[in-house]
């Protein structure tokens, strides 16, 4: 029932943000399901109610599963506490509890004031990956950062003359748009920003409750009025950040096109500030699509929190085609980023490699 319930929740990828991803189950004194919901950012009405609604008055001594705690304050809608309580529901069995400081433990604690039986933590370990992006973002302030590379065998991100159209192939691709359609916003480098001209655009055909934020860090506004990205900025928002005393004419020119420009006081290698200003714009999640440059940064910094590498079996070759990863790097093999939870999947002729980079794990002899 609790696997049902993060099915449910899963729905919702891509059109919850920046609340979390939930789902219910509620099912009678036989095991039978009664009601079902997901949340759904834009249908206001959350898991449990959904869920409650179906089930009608077969809920009353019933049991609900839910992938996260359920809320006891008043936000958007009214608490779910208070909506099972009415309902008659005698058990909730909780996956994990909500970092969310309105939330954590409330909702379970007024349940068991109520006389409600309370299981929390089944099934956690696949609750926390299902909410990642939003537990990170409340625990750390920041946004849950996702470093995407399409790289040769070799570990080229272009040749020595800059093509890297396309690398991967169409089922890669089409992976990649799955997963933009996951995130909040997406971020490149402005060398990436002008070299490739991308539109960076989610074109997995999801429907999303908010516009994907195309982000790009270029300190000196050499981003180009009549780039892919300045054209269509007033269909989907498009954010540079830039140095402090970027030139104003350039400013202006980016802006004519729908852009908007931020100055960070430190310049847009300040990633701190730069997560900063995002998190203050509730931008729950990011992904990072390059180039070299920052994605070194990002690694060099700490801040990155999942990787996927997606590898095409080609041989790039050439002392000056660009590698993907930039910065300053491990001195040491035991200090190289190393992940945990590899995936492998195979994406046509190319492999995905997606893993969670590890503090704790040293390279081995």
């Amino acid at each position: 029932m609790m696997l049902r319930a993060l099915e449910l929740a899963a729905r919702g990828v891509g059109q919850v943000s920046p609340s979390p991803l939930v789902g219910c189950v509620i099912v009678d004194d036989r095991g039978q399901v009664i009601g079902e919901g997901c949340f759904l950012y834009d249908g206001i009405k959350h898991a449990e109610t959904l869920a409650l609604e179906q089930a009608g008055e077969k809920a009353r001594g019933a049991t609900a599963y839910i992938s996260l705690e359920p809320h006891a304050h008043h936000g958007r809608t009214p608490p779910c506490t208070e909506a099972l309580l009415e309902a008659g529901i005698k058990r909730v069995v909780v996956a994990i509890d909500d970092p969310n400081p309105l939330v954590s433990g409330k909702g379970i604690e007024s349940l068991r004031r109520a006389d409600v039986a309370v299981d929390v933590g089944l099934m956690a370990k696949e609750a926390k990956v299902i909410n990642e992006k939003y537990i990170l973002h409340m625990n750390q302030g920041r946004p849950f950062i996702h470093l995407k590379l399409a790289v040769s065998l070799d570990g080229r991100i272009a040749t020595r003359t800059g093509e890297s159209r396309w690398i991967t192939g169409p089922q890669s691709r089409a992976r990649v748009h799955e997963l933009r359609h996951e995130y909040d916003a997406i971020l490149v480098g402005a060398g990436t920003a002008i070299h490739d001209d991308p539109l960076l655009t989610d074109r997995s055909g999801n429907k999303r409750s908010r516009q994907l934020v195309r982000i790009v860090l270029d300190g000196a506004l050499n981003l180009s009025p009549a780039s892919r990205l300045c054209q269509t900025a007033r269909n989907t928002p498009v954010l540079v950040f830039s140095a402090k005393d970027a030139d104003l004419a350039r400013e202006e020119a980016l802006k004519a096109e729908g852009v908007e420009v931020v100055r960070c006081e430190n310049g847009p290698r300040d990633l701190i500030g730069v997560l900063s200003e995002l998190d203050r714009r509730s931008i729950q999640s990011l992904l990072v699509e390059g180039g070299a440059a920052v994605a070194g940064a990002f690694l060099d910094a700490g801040l990155v929190d999942k990787v996927s590498f997606f590898i095409a079996p080609i041989i790039i070759g050439g002392c000056d085609s660009p590698f993907s990863i930039g910065g300053v790097g491990a001195e040491r093999l035991v200090d190289a980023v190393n992940l945990k939870e590899v995936l492998i999947t195979p994406r046509g002729r190319d492999i995905e490699i997606t893993g969670y980079p590890s503090s704790d794990m040293k390279g081995e002899g």
